[in-house]
């Protein structure tokens, strides 16, 4: 794929500004990428990503995991932190509605509920 070719998902979840509130309340501001699907064997939307390097807080968890409320301009959800990658990024993940819009395909439901007489 070339750097002008996208997939149908390129522009599905969020990448951009956040804030993380941990349970202890420390707060901080953060970058993020994000993305979700729905799991067919549970029927609930599944999200997750990636927080971008932040010293204080890899300082505050020393690679702890942690729940935390992550806020987006789109939304907001409750979440674990965990996992650091090698290079000092925290999973983030979560069940149910995502902490950002989720673009969905829906059609007109009443053409479909119509049965013909």
């Amino acid at each position: 794929m070339t750097h002008d070719e996208h997939s149908e998902h390129d522009d599905e979840g969020y990448r951009g500004a956040a804030t993380l509130r941990l349970e202890d309340e420390r707060v901080f501001d953060v970058q993020v990428v994000l993305r979700g699907h729905v799991e067919p064997l549970d029927g609930r939307y599944h999200w997750y990503g990636r927080v971008a390097v932040h010293a204080e807080l890899e300082s505050a968890l020393g690679g702890k995991r942690t729940r935390a409320l992550v806020v987006t301009p789109q939304g907001e959800a409750v979440g674990d932190l965990s996992d650091v990658d090698p290079w000092g990024r925290y999973r983030v993940s979560g069940t149910s509605t995502p902490p950002f819009a989720v673009v969905t395909d829906v059609t007109d439901v009443t053409d479909a509920a119509e049965v013909p007489a």
